[in-house]
């Protein structure tokens, strides 16, 4: 899949399934939604959970450090590239997701804002990063989301803990171009 693709059909629908276990993938499958972030599995069954996704014409995201089995290295991307029809991956490793880039996937880079320290980090990263996407946890700060969008031009996608439609609106209008949620209600906004 070609990244203008993906990101076009993020700005269609801005609603990201994120998927953490077999019964939210088959609630993912039933839905209109495009993008399903895969967020569980192992080396073993990670290619069966894309195929499944690639077979209902969806776009499929795989989130490389949650997969038992693949290690830290940018191998796991080699892995992502070769072993599965996955689109992206996403990463909480800056050197991963500059790699993934270079394959060919769709790059998604994942901070955690859980205080200044690490929202300082943030900005020191995101200034030398090389990334299709950064995602922010958790997505209930649109105040944090309207100040990484004036510091960067990458596209930022919020989630976590993201429940209803006051806080897909509030990370949208603060610069956000997408929202990702393990919420079936969400998924149906």
């Amino acid at each position: 899949m070609v990244r203008d693709e993906i990101f076009n059909e993020l700005y269609e629908n801005p609603v990201i399934m994120a998927v953490k276990d077999n019964k939210d993938l088959a609630k993912a499958l039933e839905t209109d939604n495009r993008i399903v972030f895969v967020l569980y599995g192992n080396i073993e069954t990670i290619p069966q959970i894309v195929k499944k996704i690639k077979n209902k014409n969806k776009i499929a995201i795989v989130h490389e450090d949650l997969i038992e089995g693949l290690s830290s290295s940018s191998m796991a991307n080699h892995f992502i590239k070769r072993y599965t029809e996955a689109d992206g991956v996403i990463t909480t490793r800056p050197q991963n997701a500059s790699h993934a880039m270079k394959l060919g996937l769709f790059s998604i880079l994942r901070f955690f804002i859980l205080d200044s320290i690490s929202y300082q980090s943030m900005k020191e990263t995101i200034k030398k990063v090389n990334c299709d996407c950064i995602e922010i946890l958790p997505g209930i700060m649109p105040k944090i989301t309207k100040q990484v969008s004036k510091r960067t031009s990458i596209p930022i996608v919020a989630g976590g803990l993201i429940k209803d439609k006051e806080d897909v609106i509030d990370n949208l209008n603060a610069g956000a171009i997408a929202i990702s949620s393990s919420s079936y209600d969400v998924w149906k906004m």
